[in-house]
């Protein structure tokens, strides 16, 4: 009896342990000993400000959570969050209304997607390589368009949009909160989700099943690079300027969200709610230690640091849940 009720302990534990990624555990930590050390760090006006960061990281982790599960990669997302971003305050400053300028970026961000999509999807060229030219590419049109210098000066309806509020919620986290919920439904309740699940799984299936693989595959690239479009708006409203390169790094932080949350660039294995606790824990990181008040440049290294952690934590838990199994 004692027996038992033992091994359903270690079950129940097992089973507790395996549904919490290290990004998880390592959140709760970094809340605990950011609130000891310093108690502003859970004030209002913070935990806000932690959201409206983590809204943003999220628009570009969520849908880098779909392009990894089909065992692809997005090195352009920064690079194209900053094109947007210059399109769409140039296009204000040239007399265009607000709802023309964003369908001009979301025109060219689909455009992008889609070039991403058909040379990965169609041609079989390595994610990496071809984003990481798409990058080159999105970077060098942002620095010719503004000769390297930010844009400002233009109507300040999307500054407002972006600290209104949707019942009491600022605009921005109701947004990304909105953006989950569409990419959950799609992702687990939609034959396309079950088509993206499957391309990371098996590709070949998917085609000797008569499923247009390829299609779905571009598809997932042109939803990534149109979400990653229309985020720009809220991070031009946020400053009320756009700068060329104001997105380098910030695919960096959305893959690391990504892993950080669970989602294996192997056989299409992931967790779309792991990318939010990625993106809050990075989100964390940083405004704690904005709040400590330590460089910069030491905070990429802690980010680097938390995905190591974060690794070994699944690596460890994986080896008990076996044990315990």
């Amino acid at each position: 009896m004692s027996v038992t009720i033992q091994l359903q302990r270690r079950s129940g534990m097992g089973q507790f342990l395996s549904a919490i990624p290290g990004a998880g555990l390592l959140l709760i930590l970094m809340l605990v000993l950011f609130t000891i050390v310093n108690p502003r760090f859970v004030s209002q006006t913070n935990l806000i400000n932690v959201g409206l960061q983590t809204s943003l990281l999220l628009m570009l982790a969520l849908p880098m959570t779909l392009i990894i599960m089909t065992e692809g990669l997005d090195l352009s997302a920064g690079a194209l969050l900053g094109l947007s971003g210059v399109i769409v305050a140039e296009a204000l400053l040239a007399g265009w209304g607000v709802l023309a300028a964003c369908t001009a970026t979301l025109a060219v961000s689909i455009a992008f997607g889609a070039l991403n999509g058909i040379l990965i999807a169609y041609l079989s060229l390595p994610a990496f390589v071809v984003t990481l030219g798409t990058m080159g590419l999105m970077q060098g049109i942002a620095l010719v368009l503004t000769n390297g210098d930010p844009v400002g000066g233009f109507t300040p309806a999307i500054e407002t949009f972006y600290r209104s509020q949707l019942w009491f919620i600022p605009t921005p986290i109701a947004i990304a909160a909105a953006l989950y919920a569409a990419l959950w439904l799609l992702l687990y309740r939609t034959r396309l989700g079950n088509y993206v699940i499957a391309i990371g799984g098996n590709k070949d299936a998917l085609r000797l099943a008569g499923i247009r693989a390829n299609l779905v595959h571009l598809a997932v690239y042109v939803l990534g690079s149109a979400i990653i479009g229309l985020s720009a708006v809220l991070l031009i409203g946020r400053t009320n300027s756009a700068h060329p390169t104001v997105g380098i790094g910030m695919e960096f932080e959305a893959i690391a969200a990504v892993v950080l949350g669970g989602t294996s660039f192997e056989k299409g294995q992931g967790w779309l709610f792991g990318a939010v606790l990625g993106a809050l824990a990075i989100t964390v990181l940083r405004n704690g230690l904005n709040i400590l008040s330590i460089d910069s440049s030491l905070q990429v290294v802690c980010i680097g640091i938390l995905l190591i952690l974060a690794l070994l934590i699944d690596q460890a838990r994986k080896q008990f849940v076996r044990r315990t199994a």
